[in-house]
C-alpha cells in the first residue's frame, strides 16, 4: 500500500515540471509526511481547455454514488489488478485519472511481531514523481462538493520486495499525457499500472518520527538509524 508520502518540491519546480503556469496553481506548501484524509495537491486534465491543472483534493477516495463521506477512510488506495472491475474506482479509472505529485514514499518493514523499520523511497536522480491516481467528485445533503482522490498501487519491485509487497504506481514523465487523457472510446491505459524500474530508485531508512502524523519537517527525508525516535 501506500499510506505516507513526502512532497518537498517548490510550487516553482513542480510548476515547471508538469507543464503548468505557476499563476494558474492554487497555493500549497511542501509536506514531508502526507497522509490520508490530509488535502493534497493533484494534477489533472481539464476537460473544457484540455491542459493540465493542479487542484487541491482530500486523500481517500469517496465515489459520487456514496452515503457517507467517510468512505474515504478506506479507499486511500486502488489495487491496479482491481481498478477496473471494484465500483468504487472503475468509473474514475475510465474517466477521472490524476497524477499525485511526490518526492519520497514511506513503507515500514516488519522485522519481528513487535518491531517495524521505515524508510523513504525515491529516485535516483533527485527529481520529483508522479503516482498514478484516481479523482471524485461527491456531493452530501448539504450539498457542498468534496472533491477526493486515491492512489493505485501494483506488485513490488525489486528495491521494494524486502520491504513490502505492494508499491505505488510510480508514470513515467513521458507516460503523463496519456494516463491523463480522456476520451470515453478509448481503453484505460491499464498498461502502464506497473512496477516502476528499481534501478532507477534509492531507498533509505528513515526516523520513526514519520510514524506520528504531527511531525511534518525536512528531517523526516533525511537517513537515520533504525533505532531513532
Amino acid at each position: 500500500m501506500c499510506g505516507r508520502f513526502a512532497r518537498k518540491s517548490t510550487q516553482d519546480l513542480l510548476a515547471e515540471w508538469f507543464g503548468i503556469e505557476l499563476e494558474d496553481m492554487p497555493w500549497f506548501a511542501p509536506s514531508y509526511n502526507a497522509a490520508p484524509q490530509s488535502v493534497q495537491p493533484i494534477v489533472r486534465q481539464n476537460r473544457d481547455t484540455g491542459k493540465r491543472e493542479f487542484a487541491v483534493l482530500r486523500w481517500g477516495l469517496v465515489p459520487f454514488w456514496a452515503k457517507d463521506a467517510k468512505f474515504g477512510y478506506s479507499t486511500i488506495n486502488a489495487r491496479a489488478e482491481e481498478a477496473a472491475s471494484k465500483p468504487a474506482f472503475r468509473e474514475a479509472l475510465k474517466k477521472r485519472r490524476c497524477l499525485v505529485p511526490a518526492d519520497a514514499f514511506y513503507e515500514w518493514q516488519r522485522l519481528d511481531k513487535k518491531t517495524k523499520r521505515p524508510f523513504a523511497f525515491g529516485l535516483k536522480s533527485g527529481e520529483p514523481y508522479a503516482f498514478a491516481g484516481l479523482w471524485e467528485k461527491w456531493q452530501g445533503k448539504d450539498k457542498e462538493a468534496l472533491e477526493t482522490f486515491t492512489i493505485l498501487t501494483t506488485d513490488p519491485n525489486e528495491l521494494m520486495e524486502p520491504v513490502h509487497n505492494r508499491m505505488p504506481v510510480i508514470l513515467e514523465p513521458k507516460d503523463y499525457d496519456r494516463w491523463l487523457g480522456w476520451d470515453p472510446a478509448e481503453r484505460p491505459p491499464v498498461e502502464l499500472m506497473r512496477p516502476f524500474p528499481a534501478e532507477q530508485m534509492r531507498s533509505w531508512p528513515v526516523s520513526d518520527r514519520v510514524g506520528n502524523v504531527r511531525n511534518n519537517d525536512a528531517e523526516l527525508l533525511e537517513p537515520a538509524q533504525a533505532s531513532t525516535a
